[in-house]
């Protein structure tokens, strides 16, 4: 009797111990799944991920056209600015450098130059909404283009002085990839530069700010 419940004791132990194995070894395989689930998730977000920066002397010209028929001639690593009839006119010869559709959802202007390392962005709800799709495929050259129209807005007065005057100021774009993710801030510097009797603007990047994935700094 004795023997048989010895024997009895032995089974069920070693079924518990079996059991707890088995239980480690799901647990590690569920984890292992989880871990490489999360690398193909962030390889795709890589493989989606647009980075925008101002393009090369040597890129092709771009003709900008607005909403009210106003055109510009855009050039390689170059911005335009003009104050025509009291209406502002911006652009920016863009560069993809990420590997996915950088598309345009908003951007802000300073009418002045932000140079602090540590000066933060603003809520992106407080960003003007872009009014038409600016689509810049991976590796190649678009542009990021904008106006304010109404005197009565309240960067129309100090941004209309920028113009005349020759003073930089900042513009920070918003955009993400084709799905509406990764959302980023890239933050441009608008440099002018006389050249003879005309202004040249020049975008310099001064931050890239990335609002649905941890931060790099």
């Amino acid at each position: 009797m004795l023997a048989s419940t010895d024997w009895a004791t032995i089974a069920s132990f070693a079924t518990a111990i079996g059991t707890l194995v088995l239980a480690i070894a799901t647990f590690a395989s569920i984890r292992s799944a989880n871990r490489s689930a999360r690398v193909a998730e962030a390889a795709f977000q890589v493989n989606m991920r647009p980075v925008l920066v101002p393009s090369r002397l040597e890129d092709p010209p771009q003709k900008i056209r607005w909403g009210d028929d106003h055109w510009a001639r855009l050039e390689g690593s170059q911005a335009t600015v003009e104050l025509v009839d009291g209406n502002v006119y911006m652009a920016i010869s863009v560069r993809n450098v990420g590997a996915g559709i950088a598309v345009g959802f908003g951007w802000k202007v300073y009418t002045d130059l932000v140079l602090e390392p540590d000066a933060a962005h603003a809520d992106p709800a407080d960003f003007r909404v872009q009014l038409r799709d600016l689509y810049t495929a991976p590796g190649d050259v678009g542009f990021w283009q904008a106006a304010i129209r109404d005197v009565n807005d309240p960067d129309h007065a100090a941004l209309s002085r920028d113009v005349r005057d020759r003073q930089p100021f900042t513009i920070d774009v918003l955009y993400g990839d084709q799905e509406g993710g990764q959302r980023t801030i890239t933050r441009f510097g608008m440099i002018p530069y006389q050249h003879g009797e005309e202004t040249r603007w020049y975008p310099s990047v001064g931050r890239h700010w990335n609002l649905d994935r941890p931060d790099p700094r």
